[in-house]
């Protein structure tokens, strides 16, 4: 008879701590750099939670976000700094959240920096236009879930294993301290 242990995924952790959690951090919100942003002071009609994309993940870990100064997440984050952000990079893995402290900015050099053409959707008047503003997040902590060996080996993998009946778990987790 088979232990109960036996076809259970073994777990890999792997927490990571300053510029290894930073990489980590590049990596995952380079396969998707949009997240779910929440505040926690939840005024506006979604309750403190809407779809953000992350502009820049700076060398020291802060990211980036180009936002209305009028916006409701503007007035959240001046109420109460402390944000958090879920990311999903695939199907399979790429998960991430991270906890952290919002500032909004208005510097007109970064934001010429971060400026792109499809940003006049929501800002007519192009990168000058004065309802833009920044936010900076610096995270101090996180958590993610991803595999070790890239999509595709972790995808055949799970297609081996599905076919011998045995678990061939790919994954790793682990927490970010930044």
């Amino acid at each position: 008879m088979n232990s109960i242990n036996e076809n259970q995924p073994e777990h890999n952790f792997e927490n990571l701590n300053n510029q290894e959690a930073i990489a980590k951090i590049k990596e995952l919100v380079g396969q998707s750099d949009v997240c779910f942003f929440c505040t926690d002071a939840e005024t506006g009609p979604s309750m403190g939670v809407r779809p953000m994309s992350i502009q820049q993940v700076a060398d020291n870990g802060d990211l980036w976000l180009v936002s209305a100064n009028d916006s409701h997440t503007n007035q959240e984050i001046a109420m109460k700094p402390a944000v958090k952000l879920y990311f999903k990079g695939s199907e399979h893995s790429g998960f991430m959240y991270l906890a952290g402290t919002a500032v909004i900015l208005q510097d007109k050099q970064k934001i010429k920096e971060l400026w792109k053409p499809v940003m006049k959707t929501w800002f007519t008047e192009g990168e000058d236009d004065p309802r833009i503003s920044l936010i900076k997040v610096s995270p101090t902590t996180g958590y993610y879930w991803d595999n070790k060996s890239g999509n595709f080996v972790a995808g055949i993998k799970m297609l081996v294993g599905a076919a011998i009946g045995k678990t061939l778990d790919d994954s790793i987790e682990g927490q970010l301290n930044v």
